[in-house]
């Protein structure tokens, strides 16, 4: 069975200490069971400081030193781990992030996911988002799928991609063709108040969202690739219908609440749309209630497609 991915996903590399925004700092970091039975077992060297900051109460995890950064990151922003045993001794997590997986009717699909700032500014600056090529192979055969997810991807890339027509008739068009009613302002502006954020300033910012924001011309491809980018990620491995329809109409909420935080912060250059990118990326996809609680408001709006 192959694995299938996005044409940019060849192009992206950790940028390790030149990130501004290091995912081994903020987050609890979870070891999974085949490398936490590893680092159990080491008693000397770097591998005793390892064993030594493990917690295995519950989900075995690294104990976060002080701001919550990773005991193993120094102070250049670089993983001690990788520096003094190599990459191979990283546990699952560290070894995938950003990396997500989806089951297709074709095979295994890998992605990036938006959060990471240098996987975000390949997403939204790189063109090819239609175009899946091989980047591996794994045993056994692809899974079969009541619902041709595949199929469906291509029917909408081949509307967003179709530049002849502008930006924000072909975004309609999706809507319109897969039946999704999206959420009126007040309903929005609720749904965004009820959510859990990470960051509290940013229920503000996200507050400034808006069904009518107009985004800059010189950003409408941007927001092209990151409603690309949501409906690869969001809408591949779905089951039905009505879950392919709310799954569409999280990605549709997702673009709309970029476009609106463009707007409302006068976003000018192509970083400070990453920026905003990765923010909405890190509050709402990278946490499951959020995501389940804004898919939820999506179901059972229409008959089948």
């Amino acid at each position: 069975m192959k694995i299938y991915a996005p044409e940019y996903y060849k192009n992206f590399k950790c940028i390790a200490d030149h990130c501004r925004h290091s995912c081994c700092v903020g987050w609890e970091i979870d070891i999974d069971s085949d490398t936490a039975e590893l680092y159990s077992t080491f008693e000397d060297g770097y591998g005793k400081n390892i064993r030594e900051s493990m917690d295995t109460e519950g989900v075995p995890h690294f104990r976060l030193a002080a701001n919550d950064r990773c005991p193993h990151l120094n102070d250049c922003g670089l993983c001690r781990i990788i520096l003094e045993l190599g990459e191979d001794y990283l546990c699952e997590i560290c070894r995938e992030h950003p990396r997500f997986y989806n089951d297709t009717r074709l095979g295994k699909e890998v992605g990036l996911g938006m959060s990471c700032e240098e996987a975000c500014r390949i997403i939204l600056s790189s063109d090819g988002y239609d175009k899946f090529i091989p980047v591996g192979e794994l045993a056994g055969e692809p899974e079969a799928c009541e619902l041709d997810t595949v199929a469906l991807r291509e029917k909408i890339y081949v509307i967003l991609s179709d530049s002849s027509l502008p930006y924000t008739v072909r975004r309609n068009e999706i809507s319109r063709l897969f039946g999704v009613a999206e959420l009126d302002d007040t309903s929005a502006k609720e749904l965004i108040s009820s959510l859990e954020y990470l960051d509290e300033n940013h229920r503000e910012l996200f507050l400034s969202y808006s069904s009518n924001a107009s985004t800059p011309k010189n950003h409408e491809k941007a927001l092209e690739r990151a409603l690309a980018y949501f409906i690869f990620r969001h809408c591949s491995e779905v089951f039905d219908a009505d879950e392919y329809r709310a799954a569409l109409g999280f990605c549709l909420f997702c673009e709309k609440l970029l476009a609106s935080l463009i707007v409302s912060e006068n976003a000018e250059n192509e970083g400070d749309v990453i920026e905003l990118a990765r923010i909405l990326s890190e509050e709402i996809e990278y946490s499951e209630d959020n995501t389940d609680a804004i898919i939820s408001a999506f179901y059972d709006q229409n008959d089948d497609f």
